[in-house]
């Protein structure tokens, strides 16, 4: 019987195109932030920084539990910061101005374009992350348990996240709407869902929407994983990441357009 023949060359060109693409448009974005991300990273440490601060001041004799949540959701509240907020409104920025008709005229797949800005936002998430990780560490004297679980459980979180920012900014009608959006959301999700606080403190229906945004998981498996390593509870947070942000970017790709509409 004769064996199908497969098309390696066509797949090998195919990956080539997309790795060229990407690489591209990744340049075209970080262009824009190019003389600017000495000054994108200190203003991003800043917020979480001054609230590690005044929770330290606040807070007498925190319990080791207590330092860990403080810590940790500080270290999330520079990616949301970055991941969101930055992200939503550099992409409803674009959007408005009318970069996107440009990025429609040229010969490039829409996942590409999403996949450069991926990478943008990791690249500008990652340095907050973990100076706030160090600095919390040296504020209250304690030592994180560092483990390779840490970069991909850090990529996912960062994915779920910027995935979000990047959604809301290609939803957004006006550039205003994004501003006030994401600037609301980052306080809701930064101060009203188990990242800083625990679950069981807020109310039902906070407790209902904290299942409904990626922050919550992501605290949950770091605070576990810097604390006493992989555990179960870690693999299951990853997985709702995971999820996220395959949900997060299927939505992008099938209900966003290029060209604004109306």
């Amino acid at each position: 019987m004769q064996q199908p023949v497969v098309n390696t060359s066509y797949e090998t060109s195919s990956v080539k195109q997309f790795i060229a693409e990407v690489w591209i448009l990744f340049r075209i974005q970080f262009s824009i932030i190019r003389e600017q991300w000495p000054l994108i990273f200190i203003l991003a440490s800043i917020f979480p920084f001054a609230t590690l601060m005044f929770l330290h001041f606040f807070t007498i004799n925190p319990t080791e539990a207590m330092i860990i949540r403080i810590i940790t959701g500080n270290m999330l509240f520079a990616l949301i910061i970055m991941g969101m907020n930055v992200m939503a409104q550099e992409i409803s920025f674009q959007k408005h101005q009318g970069h996107f008709t440009f990025y429609a005229s040229l010969p490039i797949e829409k996942v590409n374009f999403i996949f450069a800005n991926l990478l943008r936002g990791m690249i500008v998430s990652f340095p907050s992350f973990f100076i706030m990780a160090f600095v919390g560490q040296w504020v209250y004297g304690i030592t994180f348990s560092f483990s390779f679980w840490l970069i991909p459980f850090v990529t996912l979180t960062i994915l779920s996240v910027v995935g979000l920012g990047v959604f809301l900014g290609f939803w957004s009608p006006n550039m205003q709407l994004t501003n006030l959006l994401v600037q609301g959301l980052m306080m809701i999700i930064s101060f009203m869902t188990p990242v800083l606080v625990e679950m069981s403190q807020l109310p039902i229906v906070l407790q209902w929407f904290s299942y409904l945004v990626p922050t919550t998981y992501a605290a949950a498996g770091l605070r576990d994983l810097l604390a006493v390593g992989f555990t179960y509870s870690v693999g299951q947070n990853m997985l709702m990441l995971l999820l996220y942000t395959l949900v997060s970017y299927t939505l992008i790709l099938k209900k966003i357009h290029w060209r604004k509409e109306g």
